[in-house]
């Protein structure tokens, strides 16, 4: 009896450590996801439930003018305004971008995040942007004058206005 009772400590032992390492594991895996670090501009905000720029296309493509939805994603940065930082495009990876502006103009971004990764939260919505407008963004972004000269129709753009924004740190 001693001997069985001695045979099952050992052998709770032996779990017990495999247990503490998986969980050692575990915690390390959690340490490098906290990892990452953000500038905030505006709101605060978290990169909790934030969906793929490929996932918010899709949910793009099924609204309509005048269509709009809360959200929150995560996005790579294609331009942003050389003037102030008052607004930026980001990618949604199948050839679109979308057209981000700031609440109330309440922040600006730095010029200089072309090519990094952000965080938007706010309101996404699909609109028609009329000529002088698009001309207005194209002088922002620096384009030249026969460049702006080719604008001359109405565009149906994806925008966002964004509350709060992260900006991934390297």
């Amino acid at each position: 009896m001693k001997r069985i009772f001695l045979l099952l400590i050992m052998i709770t032992i032996a779990f017990s450590c495999k247990n503490e390492n998986t969980q050692a594991e575990e915690n390390k895996d959690i340490a490098e996801v906290q990892e990452i670090s953000y500038s905030s501009f505006g709101n605060k905000i978290d990169d909790t439930e934030a969906i793929s720029a490929k996932k918010m296309a899709t949910r793009f493509e099924s609204m309509s003018i005048g269509d709009s939805i809360n959200t929150k994603m995560v996005a790579k940065v294609d331009e942003v305004c050389q003037a102030k930082g008052c607004w930026m495009k980001v990618n949604l990876e199948n050839g679109e971008q979308v057209m981000v502006k700031f609440k109330d103009y309440g922040f600006f971004m730095p010029k200089d995040i072309a090519g990094k990764e952000v965080v938007l939260n706010g309101k996404a919505f699909v609109n028609e942007v009329p000529v002088d407008e698009q001309r207005h963004y194209a002088e922002d972004a620096g384009k030249s004058a026969e460049e702006i000269a080719k604008i001359t129709e109405p565009k149906k753009t994806f925008s966002f206005v964004a509350d709060g924004v992260l900006l991934k740190e390297e």
